[in-house]
């Protein structure tokens, strides 16, 4: 089966300004390709043949250098926000290209996990999503907003109600059912609505990741990535 990767970057990047003023975050120049370029090469790496680019703000420059994605070795559909629809929103315009199931990446996210082995893990755990996760520790300097059980299922996911019980951190990289995607009915909302509502039917499994994830979201971020790269 064909692999696919929908990737969320319909933000307006405010933390990156004035970078992203005039640019999508997509197209940071990173050792002098766009972050975009860097995204595709890993797509590419771990078996995945189609992205769909679920794009925004200044969108139409993503689609000028990359089009249809045949120059990069991959296929790239573009579904776009007419008006802004937040993460989960976003996955929903695009419920049309997607397919039964389906990798999420950030738009900022660089992930060197292995996706090949958390797909086979997710298909294995007969789960309707998958998080990968990353167990905190102090010197990261991050908040714990995950906890899982004893089999790995994930019992609790949060931006504000944190609680001691959780040790561990979204990666990034997640795992989706199509199916799940109809099951909001709101037109705006973020992903986590739909992670709130497979730890509910105890469809959301976790799956561990011994790095830290890498991101372009901070002028810090890009810093550690441009000397993570070769």
């Amino acid at each position: 089966m064909k692999k696919q990767v929908a990737i969320l970057a319909g933000g307006l990047a405010t933390r990156l300004y004035p970078l992203t003023e005039k640019i999508p975050k997509a197209m940071v120049d990173i050792k002098g390709k766009p972050f975009f370029e860097h995204q595709i090469a890993l797509c590419k790496k771990n078996g995945i043949e189609e992205i769909v680019f679920c794009g925004g703000y200044l969108w139409e420059q993503v689609a000028d250098y990359f089009g249809d994605g045949r120059k990069f070795g991959i296929k790239i559909v573009y579904s776009i926000e007419k008006e802004k629809l937040d993460t989960g929103g976003a996955l929903k315009n695009a419920i049309n290209f997607l397919r039964e199931d389906f990798f999420v990446l950030y738009g900022d996210s660089y992930l060197t996990i292995d996706w090949k082995k958390a797909w086979n893990f997710y298909k294995k755990s007969k789960a309707k999503g998958l998080m990968t996760i990353y167990q905190n520790r102090p010197e990261d300097g991050l908040r714990s907003q995950i906890a899982i059980n004893e089999k790995g299922w994930i019992t609790d996911f949060t931006k504000e109600n944190f609680t001691p019980e959780m040790k561990y951190v979204e990666y990034g990289l997640n795992i989706l059912n199509l199916e799940v995607l109809d099951k909001i009915s709101e037109k705006t909302f973020p992903i986590g609505n739909y992670f709130e509502l497979l730890i509910a039917r105890r469809q959301l499994i976790g799956y561990e990741s011994a790095e830290i994830f890498q991101e372009i979201g901070s002028f810090e971020g890009i810093k550690k990535l441009i000397d993570s790269i070769n």
